[in-house]
């Protein structure tokens, strides 16, 4: 099965199950279909505006995941336009208050940098 046949397949699915899905499952899904880098604005668009529509249950988590897809989305699709930009502020301030920590591989890099006389800090915030 070619990725783009199975990412419209799971598109398709989730498209139809919109419905049943509670907000971390709305998070979850728009992330992983940008962490692809697959959009289809179909899912994009009906996935946003099912957010919207139940934005008062996401959790500061779930808002923080949010932000980062939406800054991804800015940046590889600037012309998609995509419901939740209009929450980014709301999204941003959750992410920034969520205590954001460097992953183990940002630590393992950032020791091999300063074993190889590197000086820097961490570039997790956005």
């Amino acid at each position: 099965v070619a990725a783009e046949t199975l990412f419209e397949a799971i598109a398709g699915r989730a498209v139809n199950r919109i419905g049943d899905f509670n907000s971390q499952d709305f998070a979850n899904t728009v992330w992983a279909f940008a962490c692809v880098g697959w959009a289809q604005h179909d899912l994009f668009a009906a996935l946003g505006s099912a957010i919207l529509r139940r934005f008062g249950e996401l959790n500061d988590t779930e808002k923080s995941q949010l932000y980062l897809v939406t800054v991804y989305v800015q940046i590889e699709w600037p012309r998609l336009e995509f419901p939740l930009l209009a929450h980014l502020k709301s999204f941003r301030l959750a992410y920034k208050g969520s205590g954001v920590t460097p992953s183990r591989f940002q630590r393992e890099v950032s020791t091999m940098l300063e074993q190889l006389g590197w000086r820097h800090t961490f570039e997790y915030e956005t």
